[in-house]
């Protein structure tokens, strides 16, 4: 067996570019799945098939290769793939793109001076899905798919630290479902799960995809509202309220109603830790649970 035949039998791609980026060797892996042959690639610059890595980075790295005879690495968590393959396997609907590990590095010619330099190409895709699943499950509530308490904890850190770099408003709404032991009481535990995950899904719909809703605990949640004053916050408090009260959730044939009511806060000078922002926001929902549910109270 020859090196060529090893590179064939490997489960990694293998690339072999000249000094003018033109292919030398693509191996069996690079050719299954990028459906080109050897045949047609061989000869021409990788920049035919692939013009999108005509980039500074690609082009300097090569550079680098050739001259310092050093290695250089293309992980995929900053680049995610040099070579736009489709991915295979279970995990292939969660990426366009197979996830790979990249190597840049020099080959010598035993014949002559001249120099080449390899790409190995590993597909991660497998990994990094698996590592987005676990994310997923860390910071997610089981029941209803949102966020859970962890994450809106975090992300409130961060909100509260951008915020002490160039006081950028953002608000945070804090709301509850009405009367939800009722409905426990009333159609079971199931009807109840349904609710909650029916709310979350309502809320969730009115929000932009910058802002973040979590479940705080129970049957309450919790809404970031980045760069948003409490004038806005209490717009779009509003708005989480009527989608609520106007949908229908509809369990076992029946139309089950409910409301929800809500306390919009805005992060203030002066305050150390997001702490009081949560405080000012559960007051306002105390106060518009007082006031007989079903409504917006600003915490000004």
């Amino acid at each position: 067996m020859n090196f060529s035949d090893i590179f064939d039998v490997v489960n990694i791609g293998i690339v072999i570019l000249d000094n003018e980026f033109k292919v030398v060797h693509w191996n069996r892996w690079m050719q299954l799945h990028s459906e080109i042959s050897a045949g047609e690639i061989t000869g021409n610059t990788i920049f035919d098939f692939y013009p999108h890595l005509k980039t500074t980075r690609f082009l300097r790295s090569f550079k680098s290769v050739m001259k310092l005879n050093n290695n250089v690495f293309f992980t995929q968590k900053p680049h995610k793939y040099l070579f736009p393959f489709k991915p295979v396997g279970s995990y292939s609907v969660n990426f366009d793109y197979m996830r790979q590990n990249c190597i840049m590095g020099v080959l010598r010619s035993d014949k002559d001076d001249s120099k080449y330099v390899f790409i190995t190409v590993q597909d991660v895709t497998a990994q990094v899905a698996y590592e987005q699943t676990l994310l997923e499950l860390n910071i997610t509530d089981g029941l209803t798919g949102i966020y859970n308490r962890r994450y809106l904890e975090n992300r409130l850190n961060e909100e509260f630290s951008r915020y002490m770099r160039n006081y950028k408003p953002f608000c945070l709404i804090m709301l509850d479902i009405d009367f939800f032991k009722k409905v426990n009481d009333t159609y079971g535990h199931t009807c109840g799960d349904f609710i909650l995950r029916t709310v979350a899904s309502v809320c969730l719909s009115q929000l932009r995809e910058i802002d973040i809703i979590a479940r705080y605990g129970g049957e309450e949640f919790c809404c970031i509202l980045v760069d948003t004053e409490i004038e806005g916050g209490v717009i779009v408090a509003e708005r989480l309220r009527k989608a609520v009260m106007e949908h229908e959730n509809r369990f076992n044939n029946q139309v089950i109603g409910v409301t929800i009511s809500l306390g919009v806060a805005q992060m203030q000078k002066g305050f150390e830790s997001p702490l009081p922002l949560l405080e000012k926001a559960d007051k306002a929902l105390y106060e518009a649970k007082k006031s007989g549910r079903n409504v917006v109270i600003a915490d000004r």
